[in-house]
């Protein structure tokens, strides 16, 4: 199954914090571009040169990705058994 969600829930729940912590290993980031009314205009891999975030930046990921799994364990469960 494949069920489209948007980039603003992907980031939200800390999932993009989480991909872009793997991929800075390798040197890339997803990056996410904004139109003035808040709303994804694009989206890109991209080169970096810096690895990891600032210590508020992780904080927040981590919360933000320990509640996304708090919220939807139940039905990554389901998913995992079916």
């Amino acid at each position: 199954m494949v069920s489209a969600r948007t980039w603003e829930e992907f980031r939200t729940s800390g999932l993009l914090w989480w991909t872009n912590r793997m991929l800075h290993l390798f040197g890339y980031a997803i990056v996410l571009e904004y139109s003035d009314d808040n709303k994804v205009t694009r989206a890109y891999p991209a080169r970096v040169k810096f690895r990891g975030f600032a210590e508020v930046t992780e904080n927040k990921g981590f919360e933000d990705l320990t509640e996304y799994l708090v919220n939807n364990a139940k039905v990554l469960r389901k998913d995992c058994n079916e």
